[in-house]
C-alpha cells in the first residue's frame, strides 16, 4: 500500500479490526457476520450451478482506510462501509449478497451477470463509488475502490472463493486505477526465451524485412507470371498514401503558425496540486532540482507538490528530500511500495492530492515559473485537461539529445499545436500536463498500458472531456543521450501507440460524442500513423518490381513528370516541418540554427527511417506478447 510522509505506513501502523463486523447493513438481503454470509452464499452457490450464469464473488475495499481510521476512528471507517454499503445495495437485486469481511472488505456476490460483463458491471459500480464525495464529521472525503473478483466454480466452498477474491482485490490494490481485478491461479513459467534481447531484435528486424520488401516484391513477380500485373496501381496506392500524409503535415504546420489564443485571466486561483512521478533509482541526480522548480512556481493561489516514487531499496537522497518537506510543508513524500510502474505512483498520488487541478510531470522536468498560473486560465475556461510544450534542456549532451531537441519542437511546436487546430483535440503527452482533478480521479492511469497517457487522453476524449494544447505553456525535460536508451524509449512508444490504437479506434470511429473532424484526427493517429510505417516502405519492393520487368533500373523513365512532382512535394515534407518547428521553437533551442540543419540531414538519412522501423519492429514485439517496460534513463545535471 502506498505511504504518506508525513502520514500512516502501515507497515507500522496496526489498523484495529473494524468493531462494526458485525453490523447487519441496509439493503435488500443482510446478514450480521462473516460465517452467516457464508451460509447464504453457501445456498446461493449451490442454486447457481444450476445456472446458466456462474455467480461471482467480489471483495472491494479503500485505499484510504487507513489514512481514514487514524483520522476518525473505526467509527469513521464503519461509517465509510455504512454509505457504500447502501450505495451498493441499490444496485443489487433480490437474489444478490453483500456483507463485510474481517479485513474491512465490503463483499458482494453476484448472480445473473454474464461472465463477459462483469468486470464491466464491478467496474461501473466501483467507478461510482469513487467519484461519490462521503461527508464524515462536518469534511468531505473521496476515497478509491479496489476490487477483485472470482467466478465460482463447483465444489468450492464460499469461504474459498471470498479468500480468492481478497487475493485479487490485493493485486487490485497495487494499481488503484479503478479496474477490477479477476483472481486466477499461479501458474509457474519456467520457460526462458529461446534468444536473447539483443538478438531477437535482430531477428524482428529482418523480418520486417522480409514482409515489408521481399514478400511483397515477390508476390508482385509471381502475380505477373501469370498474368495480373499490379505494379502501376501498386506504385499508384504508394504514391498517393505518401502525398496524403505529406498534405498533412503541410496542414499541421500552417494551423500551428496560429495557435489558440490564451484566455482572459480568472478572477482566482484555486487550491493546485502537482504530481511529480519518479522512479529514485534512475532520477536520483535530478529530483532535488525539479522540485526547486516546483516551489519557484508563481502561482498566486496554494500550491502542493507530491512526489510519488517507488525504490527497491532506501537511498541518501530521501534524507534530503525528508529535510525539503519538513522545511516546505507544501512538499509531500509519497513512497509507493510495491509499485513497478508510473501510473501506478500517480495513482496512489490521487489518495493525497487536494487541488481542484493536479499537473502531472516526469521527475526530470522543471516548469516554466507560469505555468500552474497559465494552466489554470485554459481550466477556468472549460478545458479537462490542458497539454504543455516539452522543451529538450541537455541537447548538447550528444548528437543523439541534439537530434531529439529539434524533434520534440516538431512534435510540441508543430505537430501537436497544429493537430489541436485542425482536429479541435490536444492529447497529454504524459508530462507538463494539468488535469481537472475530478476528471484525473474518474479517468486514471491504466499501468498495463505501455504509453498509459495516450491511453488516458483517449478514454478521457471518449468520456466527452475537453482536451486543449497551449504551445506556450513549456516545460523542460532531459532527453536520452545513447542511441540505445533512445531505442528502448520509442519501442515503448511505438508499442504502446499500437496497444491505444487496438483498444480505442473502433470506438472513437462509432462515438456520437465527437465531430467529424474529431473522428477524421483520431483516424489519422490511431489508424494512419500505425499503416504508414509498412506502407512508405512499400515504394522499394514497387521500384524494384518496376526495373525488374523494364529489364533493369536504366530502362526506367525517371523523368516522368507525374513522378518527378510526387517525388519533390514529398520530399518537402522534412524541410517544411523543420522551418516550421525553428520558426515556432522555443527560444534557447530557436537560438541554436545549426541544430536544425543538423537534424534536417539526419532526419532525411536516418532518423526518419529508423522511427519507422522502430514502428514496424513494435508491431512484430506486440504480435509476440513482448511487453516488458523498459525505464529510460536519466542523467543528472550536466
Amino acid at each position: 500500500m502506498p505511504t504518506a510522509d508525513p502520514g500512516i505506513d502501515p507497515r507500522t501502523v496496526r489498523v484495529p479490526r473494524h468493531s462494526g463486523a458485525g453490523r447487519w447493513y441496509p439493503g435488500r438481503r443482510r446478514w450480521a457476520d462473516r460465517e452467516t454470509w457464508a451460509r447464504e452464499a453457501t445456498d446461493l452457490l449451490t442454486a447457481g450451478e444450476r445456472s446458466r450464469r456462474t455467480p461471482v464473488v467480489a471483495v472491494i475495499r479503500f485505499a484510504e482506510r487507513d489514512r481514514v481510521t487514524a483520522r476518525f476512528g473505526a467509527a469513521g471507517l464503519a461509517a465509510v462501509h455504512d454509505r457504500v454499503a447502501a450505495q451498493l445495495s441499490a444496485d443489487l437485486a433480490r437474489h444478490e449478497l453483500i456483507g463485510l469481511d474481517d479485513g474491512d472488505g465490503i463483499i458482494v456476490l453476484l448472480r445473473g451477470t454474464a461472465d463477459r460483463q462483469v468486470s464491466r458491471r464491478l467496474g461501473a459500480l466501483i467507478a461510482r463509488i469513487g467519484r461519490t464525495p462521503i461527508e464524515l464529521d462536518g469534511d468531505t472525503i473521496q476515497i478509491t475502490p479496489i476490487c477483485g473478483w472470482t467466478t465460482a466454480t463447483r465444489g468450492t466452498a464460499a469461504l474459498e472463493l471470498l479468500r480468492r477474491a481478497a487475493e485479487a482485490s490485493d493485486i487490485a490494490g497495487n494499481h488503484l486505477d479503478l479496474i477490477p481485478r479477476r483472481w486466477r491461479p499461479e501458474r509457474q513459467d519456467d520457460s526462458e526465451p529461446k534468444l536473447p534481447k539483443s538478438l531477437r531484435t535482430a531477428v524482428q528486424i529482418a523480418l520486417t524485412v522480409l514482409l515489408g520488401v521481399c514478400l511483397p516484391f515477390a508476390a508482385l513477380v509471381g502475380l505477373q507470371q501469370v498474368g495480373v500485373d499490379l505494379g502501376t496501381p501498386v506504385y499508384l496506392l504508394v504514391t498517393v498514401s505518401l502525398v496524403v500524409t505529406t498534405a498533412l503535415i503541410w496542414a499541421e504546420g500552417l494551423h500551428a503558425l496560429d495557435p489558440a489564443r490564451l484566455p482572459a485571466a480568472p478572477s482566482h486561483y484555486p487550491r493546485a496540486s502537482a504530481v511529480i512521478a519518479a522512479y529514485l533509482p534512475n532520477e536520483a541526480d535530478t529530483i532535488v532540482d525539479t522540485i526547486r522548480a516546483f516551489q519557484a512556481q508563481d502561482y498566486p493561489g496554494p500550491l502542493q507538490i507530491v512526489l510519488a516514487y517507488n525504490t527497491p531499496r532506501d537511498l541518501p537522497v530521501e534524507d534530503t528530500l525528508r529535510a525539503m518537506a519538513a522545511a516546505d510543508r507544501r512538499l509531500v513524500l509519497l513512497r509507493v511500495d510495491g509499485s513497478t510502474s508510473k501510473a501506478q505512483n500517480v495513482n496512489a498520488a490521487l489518495q493525497v492530492v487536494d487541488g481542484e487541478f493536479t499537473g502531472l510531470f516526469d521527475a526530470d522536468h522543471q516548469p516554466s515559473v507560469d505555468a500552474y498560473r497559465r494552466a489554470w486560465h485554459w481550466l477556468a475556461d472549460g478545458a479537462d485537461v490542458v497539454q504543455g510544450h516539452c522543451v529538450i534542456r541537455n541537447g548538447g549532451d550528444s548528437w543523439i539529445a541534439r537530434t531529439v531537441a529539434v524533434e520534440f519542437e516538431c512534435i510540441y511546436a508543430v505537430s501537436h499545436s497544429g493537430r489541436a487546430q485542425l482536429h479541435q483535440f490536444g492529447l497529454f503527452g504524459g508530462s507538463n500536463g494539468f488535469w481537472s482533478t475530478s476528471v484525473l480521479r474518474d479517468v486514471r492511469m491504466h499501468g498495463h498500458m505501455l504509453t498509459e497517457d495516450i491511453d488516458s487522453s483517449f478514454r478521457a476524449l471518449l468520456s466527452g472531456h475537453r482536451l486543449v494544447y497551449d504551445p506556450l505553456l513549456l516545460s523542460r525535460e532531459l532527453a536520452p543521450v545513447t542511441l540505445r536508451a533512445l531505442w528502448n524509449q520509442r519501442m515503448r512508444w511505438a508499442q504502446g501507440w499500437s496497444q491505444v490504437s487496438r483498444r480505442h479506434l473502433a470506438a472513437a470511429l462509432r462515438s456520437d460524442r465527437l465531430s467529424r473532424r474529431n473522428k477524421f484526427g483520431t483516424a489519422f493517429l490511431l489508424g494512419w500513423r500505425e499503416v504508414y510505417p509498412w506502407l512508405s516502405l512499400q515504394m522499394f519492393p514497387v521500384i524494384a518490381y518496376l526495373a525488374w520487368r523494364a529489364g533493369g533500373p536504366q530502362n526506367l523513365d525517371w523523368a516522368i513528370p507525374t513522378f518527378v512532382l510526387t517525388s519533390l512535394y514529398t520530399l518537402s515534407a522534412g524541410p517544411v516541418m523543420v522551418l516550421f518547428a525553428w520558426r515556432l521553437a522555443a527560444p534557447e533551442v530557436r537560438e541554436k540554427r545549426w541544430w536544425f540543419a543538423a537534424y534536417l540531414v539526419v532526419s532525411t538519412l536516418l532518423y526518419t527511417e529508423l522511427k519507422n522501423l522502430v514502428s514496424r519492429v513494435a508491431h512484430l514485439k506486440e504480435l509476440a506478447g513482448e511487453r516488458r517496460w523498459v525505464v529510460t534513463p536519466r542523467q543528472g545535471p550536466s
